[in-house]
């Protein structure tokens, strides 16, 4: 029997047991553009990300359908990369099906990929890394203010770059959360964290297996603060031994935040 005889078998038998019905596990890599969004996640009172993704799955499948993303991103943050997961009893044509999600969702969301993965694969369990970046502004630009922060005094990139290698030596970045989180744990492995000068912005770059809630922007605001010599570079552990938030610096803004890829393993496909 071939594979898409045996799978669709498979379908119609699990479709005669409602209460054992099998499903397919499919993936959508999406980006956004976080202006007008409360983050990602589903908010009482705010529209998400990913309540506009929900409700556009919905309407082609006609049914209530729940998205699971690789992780949350706070309110006004972007991503060129995300990826989340639902669940479908029937095949999808994926290519016709991606048309018509960016035909239903507004321009500022768009689906670049569906597909089928294995169905234990977990969107945000399964990923091993995550990557940031933040854009800073060295020169005032009446076309960038919205998408990257902008920043008057002279920086010190070379302080910025001392300190940006402690991060290495360190696990636990308690200090770079958010007080009230419900986490088991603050600990954190940074796989990259560097700064570039691009064109007039500075860049930072970084990527980690996963991120506290505030993180990235707190590592910046603290990194920044060594900049405008505020701090020396050799303060950082300090503040990350302290283990507390106060001891940090401010978080900058997240409309400059970008969320630029998300890693899985290579045999998630089905």
């Amino acid at each position: 029997m071939g594979f898409s005889l045996m799978r669709e078998c498979i379908i119609f038998v699990s479709s005669q047991k409602s209460k054992n019905r099998l499903y397919l596990r499919y993936f959508i890599e999406l980006s956004y553009n976080g202006r007008d969004y409360h983050g990602w996640q589903n908010q009482p009172n705010a529209i998400s990300v990913q309540q506009l993704v929900e409700e556009a799955l919905s309407t082609l499948l006609k049914r209530k359908v729940a998205v699971v993303g690789a992780g949350r991103t706070d309110a006004g943050v972007h991503a060129s990369q995300l990826f989340a997961h639902f669940d479908e009893e029937n095949i999808i044509e994926t290519k016709e099906f991606v048309y018509k999600l960016n035909a239903i969702l507004p321009k500022t969301i768009v689906i670049n990929d569906v597909f089928e993965v294995k169905p234990e694969i977990h969107a945000r369990f399964d990923a091993i890394s995550r990557s940031y970046l933040y854009r800073i502004a060295l020169k005032k630009d009446v076309f960038s203010f919205n998408y990257s922060h902008y920043i008057k005094p002279k920086l010190d990139i070379e302080a910025m770059k001392i300190a940006t290698k402690i991060l290495f030596e360190y696990n636990d970045f308690e200090c770079f959360s958010k007080v009230k989180t419900n986490v088991n744990t603050f600990n954190c492995t940074i796989i990259d964290a560097k700064w570039e000068v691009v064109g007039n912005e500075l860049q930072f770059r970084i990527t980690a297996d996963r991120f506290l809630r505030n993180m990235v922007r707190a590592i910046v605001g603290t990194l920044l603060n060594v900049g405008t010599g505020k701090l020396k570079p050799e303060e950082l552990h300090r503040i990350i031994k302290s283990k507390n938030r106060g001891e940090a610096g401010t978080s900058v803004p997240g409309f400059a935040l970008y969320l630029i890829k998300v890693g899985y393993p290579e045999d998630i496909k089905l």
